[in-house]
């Protein structure tokens, strides 16, 4: 079983899910695009929703990841992050692709999956966006306020259009970064392509079910949504929307959420500190020299998951990526 002393890199790994996508991450890793492979779960140790082992990440000598961690938590993850999550990396990675809209939907908060879903973790989430066509459109957060009658009216209705319509429409740009607290509703639009970062759970309200999910149990979860709507935060996001939505290109830090995660942007002649890491190589060829697990080859593509034991590390070379990190222990 891996010991955590080394950098693994990982083979792509797309769950099924219900909407098209996938063409970017097949262009970006080389391989043949899937129709339903919209989503590759980077050195993930969690599983969709209600599955046993779906969305695992499966490291290249047969191990699943969550049992390597397990077996060695201080080499992979580091003391402090032990001592405060346990044998949890805490956090979830994801290439995001979108071929297609995705639906209206939002995310519940630690307290709200704790209460409802038996979750210790909610699921606040992060885009980083690497690839977007032009006009490309995200959807977040409600415009104004709204009342719970409203919304519950929209659910039980299916009003698609009026939910949508309700949210602030932004246009993004490859190197912008949109974060997503739990309970603003959201909608990706097609046509982007994103690394996700997240807490590690796959819990999500779909307001917008028809036509996208099977049934509406799928929808809340199994709780109802009479239930279910209590995670929606009703706020109005139109003048503060520059809380969610930052504009790039940048290198160095990209995300600074301490208590979800953090993410930088790296290039050539990066210093990075001991820490479990997801790396995600977006172009060019470089080298990663580890102080304890010694050179490690970037090309584009390339995923890796990066033990807090392999110590510290300088990038060299023409290449850009991405390091996604836990919270801060």
């Amino acid at each position: 079983m891996n010991d955590g002393l080394t950098p693994v890199r990982l083979p792509a790994n797309q769950p099924p899910r219900f909407y098209r996508g996938g063409a970017a991450i097949a262009a970006l890793r080389g391989d043949e695009p899937k129709e339903f492979g919209p989503e590759d779960w980077v050195a993930s140790c969690t599983t969709l929703h209600g599955e046993r082992a779906d969305g695992l990440t499966t490291l290249p000598d047969g191990t699943l990841l969550r049992d390597a961690v397990a077996s060695a938590p201080g080499n992979w993850l580091g003391d402090a992050h032990v001592r405060a999550y346990g044998a949890d990396t805490a956090l979830l990675v994801k290439l995001l692709d979108a071929g297609q809209r995705l639906p209206v939907h939002c995310h519940p908060s630690d307290e709200f999956a704790a209460a409802h879903y038996g979750s210790r973790y909610g699921k606040t989430e992060a885009w980083i966006v690497v690839g977007a066509e032009e006009g490309s459109t995200v959807h977040i957060g409600f415009a104004e306020d709204r009342d719970a009658d409203t919304v519950a009216d929209w659910v039980a209705r299916q009003d698609s259009a009026a939910m949508l319509e309700a949210l602030n429409p932004v246009r993004v740009s490859t190197g912008d970064t949109v974060f997503v607290p739990a309970g603003v509703p959201h909608a990706i639009g097609a046509g982007i392509f994103i690394v996700e970062l997240q807490q590690p759970t796959d819990l999500s309200v779909t307001l917008e079910w028809q036509g996208f999910l099977d049934d509406e149990a799928g929808a809340h979860l199994g709780i109802g949504f009479e239930k279910a709507l209590g995670c929606v935060d009703r706020h109005g996001w139109a003048h503060r929307l520059d809380e969610l939505v930052h504009r790039g290109p940048a290198t160095g830090d990209l995300l600074d959420q301490p208590d979800f995660f953090r993410a930088e942007r790296l290039t050539g002649g990066a210093a990075l500190d001991a820490s479990f890491g997801v790396l995600v190589v977006l172009d060019g060829t470089g080298v990663l020299h580890t102080e304890k697990a010694g050179d490690i080859p970037l090309e584009k593509g390339d995923t890796f998951a990066v033990p807090h034991a392999a110590g510290e590390s300088t990038v060299d070379g023409d290449v850009a990526a991405i390091r996604c990190r836990p919270p801060v222990s």
